[in-house]
């Protein structure tokens, strides 16, 4: 048995009851949340160690073998995803013990944090495309709930778009599932990839492919069906908001990463076409949605969107270099987008507001947590030496060898559009004055004093130093991103991994 393997949910789900155990003892909740989101990252690395040493790790549930048993997989992708769960769950649990409200603690904060993760890591794991859509639910279980705690009216109305349109895309996935599997009598996806080859007509293979494409878009918030998020990522607490927009959207991604390089290969001209208009459409709409935004979270929601899409260019491409350049790209923004909504979570502390007309004065109190806002803000316009600009040099350099040069001007356009809203957040955050109708000053000038106020700054300069880390060593980050795209680009190496003598 590769524990390995298991530690990544088992982590979680078991933190996740202790939790409900201590349901009265909050403070006993904040501990087993700092230590189970930290046994998660040490059991994340192993993984990544474990897969990068021997390619694929396969375990087998009970004593039957794949394709009858249900198996989890762990490949390149799956073990970097592993790993940005465990880095993403760490800093919101530190960041939780200050922002979070007692009232929100005491119902069910902590251990709703810890079924989400699990949902997040056994999507990431599994290798049965019923259970992908069993771990969807488990994770979009534990958003609702952490969307709508607290009940205020703003986060009603988001949750009620939310959920309208997640359930609209897990019906369509369902059915698609059930498609699929009244086409080739089997769920395991390494079966499914291998008997899909065979099927006679091609055409039905490739409508089951489009309803996978239309559910996958919805939970990545990807053209045209992306406008639950900017409704809904900005009225949560922050920590939740941070949260979600590292990684419920990346979900979606790499079930599309996933899917349309083992599964749907057969009409590539067609599906990775559509994927590539959806992804201009989703950069563009996404970046002109926050240029017009004038409130910080809704900015960072939209550009959540606009950023799927560099992703999804990468997939929709199809060259290696273009893989490499998506999960790199993947890798990049689960860090700087959480560490912008955290830092939008430490303004709003010390001036009360996340309007940009309420907000100013920051930089001549707090230089440091301007400082800290520039290093993800210029990292997600692309600025070198940081980690967003060499993801999207190479998913801009892929979509140039490709000839596809329309789509990567409209990167290129989205990249400069981008840059526009960071300085926009910084000159009316950071720079300006601070309002006059803003009287309430003590928090910004350090005037009160605040238990565990550390634990806001500790995740956003961890964070941080991740994103300078990366830019600094990008050698070895784009070998990880590398192997992955090998992995990903030649799945016959899945199908045996998994299937083995089966085949």
């Amino acid at each position: 048995m590769n524990l390995e393997l298991a530690l990544p949910i088992l982590i979680p789900l078991t933190a996740g009851a202790v939790s409900i155990a201590l349901w009265r003892s909050v403070r006993y909740q904040r501990i087993v949340a700092v230590l189970a989101t930290a046994l998660l990252l040490a059991a994340s690395v192993w993984l990544l160690r474990s897969t990068i040493d021997q390619g694929f790790l396969v375990m087998e549930m009970g004593s039957w073998p794949a394709p009858f048993s249900i198996v989890f997989v762990s490949d390149m992708l799956s073990a970097i995803m592993i790993v940005l769960t465990g880095i993403i769950g760490l800093s919101i649990a530190i960041y939780s013990l200050a922002s979070t409200p007692k009232g929100h603690e005491k119902f069910g904060y902590y251990p709703l944090m810890h079924l989400l993760l699990a949902g997040v890591a056994g999507s990431f794991l599994t290798g049965d495309i019923f259970n992908l859509f069993v771990w969807f639910e488990v994770m979009l279980l534990a958003s609702f709930a952490l969307l709508t705690l607290g009940g205020e009216r703003a986060q009603m109305e988001g949750a009620i778009k939310y959920v309208t349109l997640n359930l609209f895309s897990s019906a369509i996935f369902l059915s698609a599932v059930g498609l699929l599997y009244g086409t080739v009598g089997t769920l395991n996806m390494a079966d499914i990839a291998q008997k899909v080859a065979t099927i006679e007509d091609p055409g039905m293979i490739t409508v089951i492919s489009m309803m996978f494409m239309v559910s996958f878009g919805i939970k990545a918030a990807a053209f045209p069906l992306f406008f639950w998020l900017p409704a809904s990522y900005h009225t949560p607490q922050v920590a939740v908001s941070a949260l979600f927009a590292g990684l419920l959207t990346k979900v979606g991604v790499y079930a599309l990463y996933r899917v349309f390089t083992l599964i749907f290969t057969q009409d590539v001209d067609y599906t990775h076409t559509i994927l590539l208009w959806a992804a201009a459409l989703t950069m563009l709409t996404g970046v002109l949605g926050a240029a017009a935004q004038f409130e910080f979270r809704r900015i960072l929601s939209f550009h959540i969107v606009s950023q799927i899409g560099y992703m999804l260019l990468g997939l929709a491409l199809f060259t290696p270099l273009a893989i490499i350049g998506g999960v790199f790209y993947i890798m990049h923004h689960i860090i700087v987008k959480t560490n912008l909504f955290l830092i939008s979570g430490i303004t709003y502390r010390l001036l009360g507001s996340y309007d940009l007309k309420d907000l100013g004065g920051i930089y001549k109190e707090r230089p440091l947590l301007a400082l800290l806002f520039l290093i993800p803000a210029l990292s997600l316009a692309g600025i070198p030496p940081l980690s967003g600009f060499f993801a999207k040099f190479v998913v801009i350099r892929a979509g140039l060898e490709a000839e596809a040069y329309v789509v990567t001007g409209i990167a290129l356009l989205v990249g400069l559009l981008t840059l526009y809203s960071m300085l926009k957040i910084w000159a009316e955050v950071f720079w300006k004055k601070t309002p006059e109708h803003v009287t309430d000053l003590r928090r910004l000038r350090g005037e009160v004093k605040e238990k565990h106020n550390w634990a806001y700054f500790v995740p956003v300069i961890g964070l941080a130093a991740c994103t300078v880390f990366i830019g600094l060593n990008g050698q070895p980050i784009y070998e990880l991103a590398e192997m992955a795209a090998h992995q990903l680009l030649n799945p016959q190496l899945y199908i045996e991994a998994v299937l083995g003598a089966q085949q």
